[in-house]
């Protein structure tokens, strides 16, 4: 059973807003990385986001860069994907995924680093 539970995806319309969460159990998030990853229709599985809980250095794919935000409140151990401007090709299973403990600056960015991994959710963005 993983520690990690994506929630808030759903159907929205171009331009749109959501807001995923990943809520972490059995771990601290105190330092960590956390990615942000999906996987499309008949696409390889991509990375979106990443944070590092050390520094609170966070980067993002260039398709999402400037329409997606990542932030974790660590008191409540849950890492948030603000995801604004959505489009079409967004669509997607969405999840996320730790690496613990991770004293980093900057959180890796491949799929492969990640140990631990959520079930995912699904967002879908179409008229």
């Amino acid at each position: 059973q993983s520690p990690l539970v994506e929630s808030g995806g759903g159907l929205v319309q171009p331009g749109g807003s959501l807001r995923l969460s990943c809520e972490v159990s059995g771990f601290t998030l105190d330092y960590y990385a956390i990615g942000w990853f999906r996987q499309g229709p008949g696409r390889e599985r991509e990375g979106v986001s990443w944070i590092s809980g050390r520094s609170g250095i966070a980067d993002y794919a260039d398709s999402v860069k400037g329409r997606f935000t990542i932030s974790t409140d660590n008191a409540k151990n849950t890492n948030y994907l603000q995801m604004n401007s959505l489009k079409p090709d967004d669509t997607a299973v969405y999840y996320c995924a730790l690496v613990y403990p991770y004293y980093g600056n900057v959180a890796p960015t491949s799929h492969s680093d990640y140990r631990y991994w959520g079930q995912g959710t699904q967002v879908t963005v179409s008229s």
